[in-house]
C-alpha cells in the first residue's frame, strides 16, 4: 500500500487514537506528543501542521510498526484503510 498524500498532523493523531490507543500526553509548539502503554510504553511527536510531508509520515509509521511489532504495511491498512 502506497503512502497517502495530503494527511494532516491532526488526522493522523485521531486515526493513531483510534486505531493503537496512543494518548495525548502534551502539546509542545506545533508538535503534539502521543503516548501509547500497551504492547509496551512508546512515545511519539507528530507535528500538527495542514499537510505532513512523506518522509515525515513514513518516519511516524515505522515507529509505530517497531513499537507495535507490527510490519508498516499492517499499520497504514488500520490507519487509512
Amino acid at each position: 500500500m502506497k503512502l497517502p498524500r495530503g494527511v494532516s498532523g491532526g488526522e493522523l493523531v485521531r486515526s493513531l487514537e483510534r486505531a493503537f490507543g496512543y494518548a495525548q500526553v502534551h502539546q509542545v509548539g506545533s508538535h503534539i506528543v502521543l503516548q501509547a502503554e500497551s504492547p509496551r510504553r512508546h512515545r511519539l511527536a507528530v507535528p500538527d501542521h495542514k499537510v505532513l510531508r512523506p518522509g515525515t509520515l513514513n518516519g511516524i509509521l515505522r515507529a509505530v510498526a517497531q513499537a507495535q511489532g507490527i510490519s508498516k504495511a499492517q499499520v497504514l491498512r488500520r490507519l487509512f484503510g
